[in-house]
């Protein structure tokens, strides 16, 4: 609340939340157990919470760490992953499943070290 400029009273957070909130408002315990972390409000609300305190919806759900994480596993795949990579990534999201399930077998096959052939 602070970083969004509010003060961070549960009765600051109620009287935003019911202002914006389209279904029935919520009272001042619930906000209460929100803000101890004793309660997690349902999907619909969380939206609402992640516009008033501008912040992503997954970080109020899941906190900044997995945040972090997601955007370094978007990194890599942005880094390195190439035009004809990306081709082939959306041509097999198009294939009916069982043939991506054969082309996923496929590749882990190919993906698996190489057998020790010395015996």
């Amino acid at each position: 609340m602070q970083s969004a400029g509010l003060e961070p009273r549960p009765g600051v957070l109620l009287n935003l939340f019911n202002a914006k909130y389209w279904g029935r408002s919520v009272s001042f315990q619930a906000v209460s157990r929100w803000l101890r972390g004793e309660a997690i409000p349902e999907q619909d609300k969380l939206l609402v919470l992640a516009e008033i305190l501008r912040v992503e919806p997954e970080v109020l759900r899941f906190g900044v760490k997995v945040r972090h994480s997601v955007q370094e596993h978007r990194q890599r795949w942005t880094d390195g992953v190439g035009y004809q990579d990306r081709e082939t990534f959306d041509a097999f999201l198009r294939l009916p499943p069982a043939q991506r399930k054969f082309v996923r077998d496929l590749i882990l096959t190919f993906a698996q070290p190489p057998a020790d052939t010395d015996n």
